[in-house]
């Protein structure tokens, strides 16, 4: 009896030890196909933005840039109103992103030349395109973020890069 039971425990620990290293090794490519948000930060997960082995790639490489725009101004004047913002999106911006763009209202700080936290009202302006285009975007970026600062007496316009898969 007590070899019977001694062999029924080796067994079941055997079972035991098996399925936990077929979870412990299926456990990254579970996680993998889960959104980000919902991934583990455990360093045996991979943080990579490529889609898993089981996972098929959606949509096209594209660039996602977004620009940071200010409201206030640094002389003391008027702050930009939304009638403003929207006039120099429609000239500016629209022209050179016909196929689309979003903007976002947002509440920002930074830290200005003098040393004092500043807070504002802002814009976020989101701009998708394909990655192939993306030194021509640039230039076109580039004049944005210029124009903007000249006529609305800006420091500056923060500009963030990405590259991303969009499926429209």
């Amino acid at each position: 009896m007590a070899r019977n039971l001694s062999r029924i425990t080796r067994t079941r620990l055997a079972v035991a030890g098996a399925a936990t290293a077929v979870l412990a090794v299926g456990a990254p490519a579970a996680y993998a196909s889960l959104a980000d948000e919902t991934r583990p930060t455990s360093s045996a997960v991979s943080s990579s933005a490529a889609p898993s082995a089981s996972t098929a790639a959606r949509g096209e490489p594209f660039t996602e840039t977004r620009l940071l725009f200010g409201t206030e101004r640094p002389d003391g004047g008027p702050t930009v109103t939304d009638k403003q913002f929207m006039a120099f999106i429609d000239k500016e911006v629209t022209p050179s992103f016909p196929d689309g763009l979003t903007i976002q209202d947002g509440r920002g700080q930074w830290r200005d030349s003098n040393g004092r936290i500043e807070r504002e009202r802002s814009y976020e302006l989101i701009l998708l395109y394909p990655t192939g285009e993306a030194r021509k975007k640039d230039v076109l970026i580039e004049e944005i973020r210029s124009d903007y600062e000249k006529a609305f007496a800006q420091d500056s316009v923060a500009r963030l890069d990405d590259r991303t898969r969009v499926d429209f």
